[in-house]
């Protein structure tokens, strides 16, 4: 006579105590793998973009634009070029990332492991800035035949670089949870991204605006953040270093919240 069969118990569900770092971990290699399977696109094409704005800015003017704060006119436009370029892929990464997954009806592969707000916000956040930083030392590396760059303050070079990839990528996070379409996405990064940077002093002196512009410009954030990444390498400011070092951090903090609350409350996400 057989024995009786056992009954079959369900295994029980991890339990992860504290912060869940191979959940974490797994979700930001995702994002990191998944530009860098798509390099030419995500690495190679900003870098493209920017050289030819090195060639229309710098080689097209040559003789003809005088230095800036007796800084070569290609010294003073490169790191704008370099900060464009952390700024748009940084964004670019982390609301495609969610926008794709929404469309596609993949949201649920992110909400049904056990991560919590802060590891998803986490993962997110650092997947784009990683993208942000490396197209950005990439272009560093591509403008240095057109310009000479010495660095003068490695400190607000690595500060306000790394800062403006993580704000800009919580940005996309923003973005990509509150888009429904493709539309959406294309109204912030054409309406928001885009003006905000260039007129943010990328290419020029914002004290040359005219009013109410030159003004206005005070109040764009993206201008202390390329004002302050460009005083790492000429070592001239426009604006007040310390301010630009601590409206940082209060929006770098300002969108970690809402990005946690985004993510608790399952804005857009969940019905």
């Amino acid at each position: 006579m057989n024995p009786p069969s056992e009954a079959v118990v369900p295994p029980m569900p991890r339990d992860y105590q504290g912060f869940n770092w191979a959940g974490f971990t797994t979700l930001y290699l995702r994002e990191v793998r998944r530009f860098w399977k798509v390099g030419m696109q995500t690495l190679a094409a900003p870098v493209v973009t920017a050289l030819l704005y090195m060639m229309v800015f710098v080689v097209a003017v040559r003789g003809a634009a005088p230095p800036v704060h007796g800084t070569a006119f290609s010294t003073f436009v490169a790191p704008g070029l370099i900060m464009m370029s952390i700024l748009n892929n940084a964004f670019a990464n982390s609301s495609s990332s969610l926008l794709q997954a929404k469309f596609n009806g993949l949201i649920g592969d992110f909400l049904t492991p056990p991560l919590t707000p802060l590891e998803h916000v986490g993962a997110f956040s650092l997947g784009g800035a990683t993208r942000g930083v490396l197209v950005g030392a990439v272009t560093w590396a591509a403008v240095l035949p057109f310009a000479h760059l010495p660095i003068a303050h490695i400190w607000a070079v690595l500060y306000f670089g790394i800062g403006a990839a993580l704000i800009l990528s919580m940005l996309g996070i923003m973005a990509g949870l509150w888009a429904e379409k493709f539309d959406h996405m294309a109204a912030v990064t054409n309406f928001v991204i885009m003006p905000m940077t260039f007129l943010s002093g990328t290419f020029y002196l914002v004290d040359r605006l005219p009013e109410p512009f030159r003004s206005a410009s005070r109040f764009n954030p993206f201008f202390y953040l390329i004002d302050g990444f460009r005083y790492g390498f000429i070592g001239h400011a426009e604006s007040n270093i310390l301010a630009g070092v601590g409206m940082t951090a209060g929006i770098a903090v300002a969108f970690a919240f809402i990005c946690l609350w985004m993510f608790e409350t399952g804005y857009k996400l969940k019905t």
